[in-house]
């Protein structure tokens, strides 16, 4: 750096580094096929890392696989889990006719609040 001048610059905008010496890392080009929208992507990665089968595709957000010589990745699918939703989670602390308790137990509450005898419907 003491061979450049520093006179006349602006701070900040320019850099004073350079890519003298600097290696980059090896680098590979993986395509990726969307199921749906039919959308090619190119990722870069690492030439040393573990390329994943699938991607989420950028357009539609479906799965998106690698393509491999002109087939594509095959992913395996058998181990997911399907998300558990409120009412499962439900029926795993309470049984059907404890609900239906409860929920007589809410209405009748709600009757008498009201003062009277009208009908809630469920």
């Amino acid at each position: 750096m003491a061979d450049r001048s520093l006179r006349g610059i602006r701070l900040g905008a320019q850099s004073l580094q350079s890519e003298d010496g600097v290696v980059f890392h090896d680098r590979a080009q993986h395509t990726y096929v969307c199921n749906t929208c039919g959308r090619e992507t190119v990722l870069t990665f690492a030439a040393d890392a573990e390329v994943p089968p699938a991607w989420e595709c950028r357009t539609c957000g479906a799965e998106a696989l690698l393509r491999i010589g002109e087939g594509t990745a095959t992913v395996d699918h058998s181990d997911d889990k399907a998300p558990r939703t409120h009412w499962d989670m439900l029926l795993e602390r309470r049984t059907i006719p404890e609900l239906e308790e409860l929920l007589e137990e809410r209405l009748a509450f709600l009757r008498a609040r009201r003062g009277g005898d009208q009908k809630i419907s469920a």
